[in-house]
């Protein structure tokens, strides 16, 4: 059945599962990192180039994870109806999707300066390596948080084409903050990550203790 569905109907679908409109709550890190660098306005062509590569690599991210994740998601009530796992779109479509758009983001960085199409590759993978982290280690949390932190430290390259003190400390408090933002919303799957052995901080620890060190990490990240 799934074979019937006109291409442009599941890049709708992939679209719509990705939340590809999410990408706005990651922008203001890196916008913020922008200003900061350029001591001001950076620049109009590089406001331009910041905001596509923020689309460019989550996509591919969000794309690369339901992939990775495809038989977890269909066996979890609160994901079986994403559009892969559900069969609404073929694993070939977020393959394509997250080789278009990898490509994509590699082009923007090429276009905003070497040390940017340089570090592109380093990106990429970090954003990938994400989705294997729950089946290893409980602190996949972080790792989440590692991938979002490359926004404020990637507009600092863009605008000055360097890795400073700030740009790592603005990444740090990104890390924090998605961490505890992730041990909040992983919560709602500890029981079946404790099922199905993946590694979550709720599901090894419980929601409880999990809350609290979410709070940690917070105030961690306020510090």
């Amino acid at each position: 059945m799934t074979t019937q569905i006109l291409p442009a109907m599941r890049l709708t679908e992939i679209l719509k599962d990705i939340k590809i409109q999410h990408t706005v709550f990651a922008l203001p890190f890196a916008i913020m990192s922008a200003f900061i660098a350029a001591r001001g306005w950076p620049g109009a062509r590089l406001v331009f180039w910041i905001i596509v590569g923020m689309v460019f690599a989550r996509s591919a991210a969000m794309a690369f994870n339901r992939l990775v994740d495809e038989k977890y998601d269909k066996d979890n009530p609160r994901t079986k109806q994403r559009a892969l796992a559900a069969g609404r779109a073929h694993r070939i479509d977020y393959a394509i999707f997250v080789a278009v758009n990898s490509a994509g983001f590699i082009f923007v960085c090429w276009m905003i300066n070497e040390l940017a199409l340089h570090l592109s590759f380093l990106a990429l993978f970090i954003v990938f390596f994400y989705s294997y982290t729950k089946r290893f280690t409980a602190s996949s949390h972080f790792f989440l948080g590692l991938a979002l932190a490359l926004a404020p430290i990637g507009a600092w390259v863009a605008v000055r084409e360097e890795i400073s003190l700030v740009s790592v400390t603005l990444g740090s408090a990104v890390v924090f903050w998605l961490a505890g933002l992730d041990t909040i919303y992983s919560c709602q799957d500890a029981e079946f990550d404790s099922k199905r052995k993946l590694y979550s901080l709720p599901g090894r620890f419980g929601v409880g203790k999990a809350l609290k060190m979410s709070a940690g990490f917070h105030a961690i990240m306020a510090v």
